[in-house]
């Protein structure tokens, strides 16, 4: 779609990759000529592939199955309230034709498609991201086909089966949704970003890295490592209550979920108490050496403790007497200087593991977090649970951050909630704090090209002293 782009050699790539986008760029033809009403059917009919219950269900013990990460019921959960929102979110939003004319400036604005999308799409998610980039696309009328990991493929394979039998429902060419074939392997989706218009990319910071060195446009999400501030004015029983929420949602493995909490002194005793009746344990400083130990073995998080339980997670660090009280979390003590690469527990975890931070008050609350994201996780979000509203401004005016998620289970609000106002997703733009060329929540307008037409206007000069009046006053003229 993009004409301007230095058209690939295509003895280059793997033919069937290239057998792959060139049925993807005639399906977009197709779409390309769909009014709005008919886009809105495609959206519809792909939205229901995986939102009808049986259905839903099915993606789900098969996401679980393959990838031996999350939990079922919360990926039902997820698949039905994450597209269900999209849908609300995109219902009456114009993607065809006019879709804004001003009169006051002699802009008209004309939405049309970027291409062909390659949708990158991690293990942690391998129904409900796909659909959502998928539905995205759709409206911008594109073709779309994703590039999952290798153990989230069969769940991409039966999504899509899905989505074809609406489209056959509806008249809609299938090739317009199409998923990489097997084996799922660097190369091959190398080739699919090559040969396509748009990257959109959610997993790995180094699925990210090789999306934007690509040679396509891209879209890559920053890391995820959350902290949220418990201050002294907290409704602490609710605090708790949204953090256990938010920590144990699919076995935390969503970049959303909590990876610290900074906890102000005068309320910790409170807050771990609220949290312990939860279901929360702190360990002791053996038992947290012993837990170290396997979630980085070779000073990387292993693979099998990531979205596992506490209860699964315990029992591989030989903590029988707390994993037999089947914990919601595990929460481990850190000190204020225990961040960095010497100190993994400071990181990202994806697993219901919890680092907790104690400080003298909100200003070093601040300072901690910031810490925090000097080592990894600027620009993603970072959670306040307070009863003084103003300090969420003074968060977002200094800290790294893209959004500042306040008294909510941030892992749910952070992607877009029914009680909140950010747009639903599961690709979270960090900014240039996180490597990113967006801080949104990414949504179908990213999935556009937008033509202007500018008719002429008024002229409105202004004058010097318009322009330099407060200057001179302030400084002179020199």
């Amino acid at each position: 779609m993009n004409t301007n782009q230095t058209q690939p050699d295509h003895n280059a790539y793997d033919p069937a990759i290239v057998e792959l986008v060139n049925r993807a760029r005639h399906a977009q033809k197709i779409a390309n000529e769909y009014d709005q009403s008919r886009v809105d059917e495609l959206v519809a009919a792909a939205g229901w592939a995986i939102i009808e219950p049986a259905r839903n269900r099915e993606l789900a013990e098969r996401a679980v199955g393959d990838t031996g990460v999350g939990n079922v019921e919360d990926k039902v959960r997820k698949n039905h309230r994450k597209t269900l929102g999209l849908l609300r979110d995109l219902q009456g939003a114009k993607s065809v034709g006019v879709i804004s004319e001003d009169a006051a400036t002699g802009l008209i604005e004309i939405a049309r498609p970027v291409g062909v999308v390659c949708a990158i799409t991690p293990s942690t998610n391998p129904g409900a991201t796909p659909v959502n980039k998928i539905i995205n696309a759709l409206k911008g009328r594109n073709a779309v086909i994703v590039a999952p990991s290798p153990k989230g493929l069969g769940t991409a394979q039966r999504l899509i089966e899905f989505i074809h039998e609406q489209f056959d429902l509806i008249g809609a060419p299938k090739d317009l949704v199409q998923v990489l074939p097997a084996p799922i392997n660097k190369k091959a989706t190398a080739d699919l970003m090559s040969l396509c218009d748009l990257v959109v990319a959610t997993g790995s910071q180094a699925n990210v890295k090789a999306a934007y060195t690509c040679g396509t446009p891209a879209f890559g999400v920053g890391a995820g490592n959350v902290a949220s501030i418990i201050d002294e004015t907290a409704n602490l029983d609710l605090a708790a209550e949204r953090i256990i929420r938010s920590k144990t949602f699919d076995n935390a493995t969503s970049c959303s979920s909590e990876n610290s909490m900074v906890v102000v002194a005068s309320v910790r005793v409170q807050l771990l108490a609220a949290l312990v009746a939860r279901g929360g344990v702190l360990v002791n400083a053996v038992q947290a050496h012993n837990l170290q130990q396997v979630m980085w073995p070779n000073g990387k998080l292993s693979a099998e403790v990531t979205g596992k339980s506490a209860e699964v997670i315990a029992k591989l660090a030989g903590l029988t007497d707390i994993s037999a009280t089947s914990p919601k979390i595990l929460m481990v003590d850190q000190g204020e200087n225990d961040v960095g690469a010497e100190h993994p527990y400071s990181g990202e975890k994806l697993s219901p593991v919890l680092t907790v931070y104690t400080v003298p008050d909100f200003e070093h609350a601040l300072q901690m977090v910031e810490r925090i994201y000097a080592w990894q996780g600027a620009g993603h979000s970072v959670g306040l649970h307070t009863n003084k509203p103003e300090r969420a401004l003074e968060m977002g005016l200094r800290l790294p951050v893209s959004r500042v998620i306040v008294d909510q289970a941030h892992c749910i609000a952070t992607g877009g909630s029914f009680d909140n106002g950010l747009p639903f997703s599961l690709s979270m733009g960090c900014g240039t704090w996180g490597g990113n060329n967006f801080s949104d929540n990414l949504n179908y307008r990213h999935y556009l090209n937008t033509t202007r037409i500018s008719r002429p206007i008024p002229e409105r000069v202004p004058t010097e002293d318009e322009i330099f009046g407060s200057f001179f006053d302030k400084y002179g003229v020199i």
